[in-house]
C-alpha cells in the first residue's frame, strides 16, 4: 500500500487568521492531489515567529485546544485526510514549540512539543517537551505507526531511536532552517539506522533561513532483486513553494524491517548505560 504525504512547503503569510486560511487552502490542495496525510512546516501559525520579550510572544501563542488548531480537526474529519498541524503553543512555563496529528476522522491523535529546542539561539524563550509519541493511525486500508519529530531533533540519534523502539513506521518532521546536505545527510542516517521512513517539511525559499528542499526518506537501503543499494530519498521538493506529494510504499517497508538487521534487531543496550546517565560535557578516557 503506498501512502501518500503532502508536504506542505508554504511560505507565511501574515497573521493567525491569514495563516489559518492559507493552511487550510493548503489542505484542500492537498487531498485532491490525493494524500492521505498533510504536512506543515514548523510552527506554522506564525511562521516560525519567535520574538524574545515574553509579552510579544505569548500573545502569538495559541492552545492546543484553540480555534486554530481545532480548525484542522474539522477539516481532516471533513476531507477524509490526516493532518499534522504545527503551531507556537501557550505553555506555562514557557509556550512551546508544537505539532497536533489528527486523524481522516478529526482525532487528535497526537499532540508533541519539540524535545531538543534551541535553546543556543532564538528558541530559549520556549519550554522544550518532555517525551516522544507514537500513535497508530488509520490510513483507510491499513494502519501505520506515526511519531513525530521536529527540526532540531533530528540532529539527536537517541530522538528517531526512541521513536523506532516505540514502534514508528513513519516519522513526521516539521522543519524551519537550511536543509543543506549535512542536515540532510541526518535525516537519511535516522531512517537507515533504524529502518523507518521519515517526512520533512520545510519553508520554501523566501522564508529566511530556509530554503525548501522537503523529503521523504523511505528507510529501505537495499531491496534483494537489487544488486546494490539504493537510495533511500524517495522524493526531495525544489525550493519553490507549493504542495509536494511524496509516496511510501508501506508495504515494502515492512518487509524490509522483517529480513533486515537494523533497528533494534543486533542492539547491546546492556553496554549503553552511559547514554542514560546525566553525565554533561566530555567523559574521560579510561
Amino acid at each position: 500500500m503506498d501512502i501518500r504525504i503532502a508536504l506542505l512547503q508554504l511560505l507565511p503569510c501574515g497573521g493567525l487568521q491569514e495563516q489559518l486560511e492559507k493552511g487550510l487552502d493548503a489542505c484542500k490542495k492537498a487531498k485532491a492531489l490525493g494524500a492521505d496525510i498533510a504536512l506543515f512546516p514548523e510552527m506554522w501559525s506564525d511562521g516560525y515567529a519567535l520574538p524574545q520579550d515574553e509579552q510579544t510572544l505569548r500573545a502569538l501563542a495559541v492552545a492546543a485546544d484553540s480555534p486554530f488548531v481545532n480548525a484542522f480537526g474539522a477539516l481532516a474529519r471533513e476531507l477524509e485526510m490526516a493532518i499534522a498541524v504545527t503551531f507556537l503553543e501557550s505553555c506555562e512555563p514557557k509556550p512551546r514549540n508544537a505539532a497536533v496529528l489528527f486523524d481522516r476522522h478529526g482525532r487528535r491523535l497526537l499532540h508533541y512539543a519539540k524535545v531538543h529546542t534551541c535553546a543556543f539561539d532564538l528558541e530559549r524563550v520556549l519550554s522544550p517537551g518532555e517525551d516522544f509519541f507514537v500513535a497508530d493511525l488509520d490510513v483507510g486500508p491499513a494502519t501505520v505507526k506515526v511519531g513525530c519529530m521536529i527540526c532540531f531533533d533530528r540532529e539527536f540519534p537517541e530522538s528517531a531511536r526512541l521513536l523506532m523502539l516505540k514502534g514508528a513506521e513513519l516519522v513526521l518532521a516539521p522543519n524551519a532552517c537550511p536543509m543543506e546536505i549535512n542536515r540532510l545527510a541526518a535525516l537519511r542516517t535516522r531512517a537507515y539506522e533504524n529502518m523507518m521512513a521519515i517526512a520533512t517539511c520545510n519553508y520554501p525559499a523566501g522564508q529566511p533561513d530556509c530554503n525548501g528542499r522537503s523529503t521523504l526518506f523511505d528507510g529501505i537501503a537495499w531491496l534483494q532483486e537489487e544488486p546494490w543499494t539504493r537510495d533511500m530519498c524517495a522524493f526531495e521538493a525544489p525550493e519553490e513553494e507549493g504542495v509536494y506529494i511524496a509516496e511510501l510504499d508501506l508495504d515494502q517497508l515492512r518487509r524490509y524491517r522483517e529480513r533486515e538487521i537494523m533497528g533494534d534487531k543486533y542492539r547491546r543496550p546492556e553496554t549503553y548505560g552511559l547514554l542514560a546517565g546525566e553525565t554533561r560535557g566530555p567523559v574521560p578516557a579510561r
